[in-house]
């Protein structure tokens, strides 16, 4: 599992002219799927991510997690973070699980961070063609992958 996480002050995602779903201050979460993928992978990263320290404090330092922030979360699935670039000008992307395989995950994901967090969750439409808006925060992005 690889996740991209935006720091934000705002996000959104739409998809044919028409937005689906928007968030204030917190984090967009960009998420991939591998074929090996399931329940361990799901529950570390959804506590990672909620626990990660990257807001700041009242002394500006990065000291403060999403849960301690109370800020809103948006996940959007994005197959592209495993593409291999290696070889030639056209990426591959079979370290991806397919539509099928990831499909239920990416849904426990979703609700476990729901879970953890203890608010709703934002999602874009599950394999479509998205637009993504959003103001970045700092920047802070960060790319993390599940332990294997």
């Amino acid at each position: 599992m690889r996740v991209v996480i935006q720091r934000v002050l705002s996000a959104n995602v739409s998809a044919s002219d028409a937005r689906y779903a928007a968030i204030g201050p917190g984090l967009l979460v960009l998420l991939d799927i591998a074929s090996d993928d399931g329940d361990t992978d799901i529950s570390w990263m959804t506590r990672k991510i909620a626990a990660l320290r990257i807001f700041n404090d009242a002394s500006g330092k990065m000291n403060l997690s999403l849960q301690e922030t109370q800020g809103e979360a948006m996940v959007v699935s994005q197959f592209t973070l495993y593409a291999d670039t290696g070889r030639g000008n056209r990426p591959g992307f079979s370290g991806s699980a397919s539509f099928e395989l990831a499909r239920p995950i990416y849904d426990r994901f979703v609700r476990e961070l729901e879970k953890t967090l203890d608010k709703p969750v934002m999602t874009g439409w599950y394999g479509a063609d998205m637009q993504v808006s959003l103001i970045n925060d700092g920047p802070v992005t960060l790319i993390i992958d599940s332990p294997k």
